[in-house]
């Protein structure tokens, strides 16, 4: 036998003598709700009966999965190994999102553990962001239109339309749009407008998207009005004639005395009408009236 056939049985024998692990997807990922694996390939190893751990790796430290041949955590209900000892999650959610780390160990092999790492990412698909469009806007006036949708895995980009067509990042690439004067931010989903012109009327609607799918808000309407100076100042001029006709006719009505009034003091009273053969007299110490009696001769 030659060398190389040596080199070739020692590295063979070695090789039986030590586990090995590889992975088909290092990072897989999966829509919110779907399936996803978690690939552990066992490529060699000679213990009949190694030790198997699946760990899920966060910034709080790692915490089991898979141990003693049992499914633990959040994971219980939603998880099945699959031999020898790929990971298989049913029903992922946003917080199956982190690393993951396969174990194994075997006792009989020379090469006693390995383990691989695996990243995975859950994706989430945007809500119905919510969209502020203002109802109207003096022209030459600035605007500002937002929209905002924080479920959606990875964040969520924005994009806006008009009259149900694409409003560009940048006016200049557009024909449409090349005189408008506004900032679209993808990343924030803010539209401003620096002077609005009457051509920037009409329905706005904003979408949210992400590597999940998108989601858009319902159309809203912006009107674009003129401001008109001269109506008001009529307007004001009008306010202030009819404040001052009010004044000239409060002021009339007081020198007419129709304001007028009689204030009553304690000692001030009306001398009731005088009857036949009464004279009434007002005492100084009870304040009231008494009454004598006189006799005509």
């Amino acid at each position: 036998r030659t060398s190389i056939d040596r080199l070739e049985t020692i590295f063979g024998y070695l090789s039986v003598l030590a586990v090995v692990l590889k992975t088909n997807n290092a990072s897989p990922w999966t829509n919110e709700f779907d399936k996803v694996e978690l690939s552990c390939v066992i490529e060699s190893i000679s213990t009949i009966n190694p030790r198997i751990e699946w760990k899920k790796i966060t910034s709080g430290g790692p915490s089991y999965v898979y141990f003693d041949k049992k499914i633990y955590g959040d994971l219980e209900n939603r998880a099945v190994i699959r031999e020898p000892a790929t990971l298989l999650i049913t029903n992922a959610t946003r917080s199956d999102t982190a690393k993951y780390r396969c174990e194994v160990t075997a006792a009989e092999d020379q090469k006693a553990f390995d383990e691989i790492l695996i990243d995975l990412v859950v994706r989430v698909k945007p809500v119905v962001p919510k969209c502020s469009v203002p109802k109207s806007v003096p022209l030459g006036k600035s605007a500002e239109l937002s929209c905002v949708e924080e479920e959606g895995f990875p964040k969520s980009r924005y994009q806006w339309f008009k009259n149900m067509e694409e409003i560009p990042d940048d006016p200049k690439t557009s024909v449409k749009f090349f005189n408008s004067s506004y900032t679209l931010s993808t990343e924030t989903g803010t539209l401003k407008f620096i002077s609005v012109r009457k051509e920037d009327a009409g329905e706005y609607y904003c979408r949210a998207k992400n590597d999940a799918g998108h989601t858009q808000c319902a159309p809203q309407k912006m009107e674009v009005y003129d401001i008109d100076i001269v109506g008001i100042i009529l307007g004001v001029l009008v306010v202030v004639v009819v404040l001052l006709c009010i004044t000239v006719g409060i002021c009339c009505a007081y020198k007419q005395g129709y304001f007028s009034s009689q204030q009553q003091t304690g000692n001030n009273y009306k001398v009731p009408a005088k009857g036949d053969g009464v004279d009434y007299v007002r005492t100084e110490d009870e304040g009231d009236f008494r009454h004598k009696s006189s006799f005509v001769i």
